[in-house]
């Protein structure tokens, strides 16, 4: 098929861009940090407050690039499962719907095609918050996760801590569920779909990376403010969630939107910078 064709064609660039250990991602982090720098006035130097030695040369951030490594190999096929698995299931269940139903497709004009990637990017975006929802509550999974919570501190290349099998219920989640939702949802909706509408989800969260999502796991604290907070996850947000304080366990799962926490009871909004331990406290 032609849209597996540009797929493929595709795939180098998109795991580049999207891979968050990519040069353009830290690069944009390390000019955002600078900014921080700048504006807090911190008196130590800039490669000080970028690398600290206690971070980067903590036990803690060894394993994570010993597991980074590990687990490069699972990332890729995780990036196919998202190039690949996902809009074939999208694109499958809805030809399905068109072919049984004979639904004449409506004309795709703009405003279709922003409310089809808003649909596909809400969609994905739930699943992911139900997908580390059901990690830390769930106690089959939990131990799974808790490799990934065992970090002690924090840098980028602690979202790459993770058991293969914490990947591999997220990618069958993110590729199945989301796929026959979605597919569902844009035939109801939308009607006629392209490979293009799939991916505008992927552009957003290349937004949502150049805005602070690599201090998601780091050791600069970035908060958004009360008001931004109810409605993105900000990096302190996440910091939060790693903590081993028992009034921030089960807090903020979500990943790019805040709101789903504040549904569902999770959300957890600081008022102001909150002194963190990392890993995983006696209770959890």
């Amino acid at each position: 098929m032609e849209w597996i064709e540009r797929i493929f064609q595709a795939f180098w660039e998109t795991f580049t861009v999207d891979y968050l250990l990519s040069p353009i991602y830290v690069q944009a982090t390390a000019l955002l940090v600078l900014g921080i720098w700048k504006f807090r006035q911190e008196k130590q130097s800039f490669l000080s407050f970028l690398f600290p030695k206690e971070v980067y040369l903590h036990k803690s951030t060894w394993l994570d690039i010993k597991l980074a490594a590990f687990n490069t190999f699972f990332l890729g096929t995780g990036v196919i499962a998202a190039l690949v698995i996902l809009p074939w299931v999208t694109l499958e269940v809805h030809g399905r719907l068109v072919q049984l139903t004979g639904y004449d497709a409506v004309e795709q004009t703009l405003w279709r095609t922003i409310f089809a990637g808003v649909i596909i990017l809400l969609t994905k975006d739930f699943c992911r918050y139900c997908s580390h929802y059901v990690h830390h509550k769930y106690k089959f999974l939990w131990p799974f996760h808790a490799v990934h919570h065992s970090a002690e501190v924090m840098s980028p290349i602690t979202f790459m801590r993770m058991h293969p099998m914490s990947m591999a219920v997220q990618v069958t989640i993110i590729s199945v569920i989301v796929g026959t939702v979605q597919g569902i949802g844009l035939f109801v909706l939308v009607g006629q779909i392209t490979p293009e509408i799939v991916y505008i989800s992927v552009y957003v969260w290349n937004i949502y990376v150049f805005c602070g999502a690599h201090l998601r796991h780091s050791h600069v604290w970035l908060s958004y403010g009360p008001i931004m907070e109810h409605i993105l996850i900000s990096p302190a947000q996440h910091q939060l969630h790693h903590s081993s304080d028992p009034i921030h366990h089960d807090k903020n799962f979500g990943e790019i939107f805040a709101f789903w926490d504040w549904m569902f009871g999770t959300l957890y909004i600081p008022k102001g910078k909150e002194t963190l331990t990392y890993g995983i406290g006696a209770s959890e």
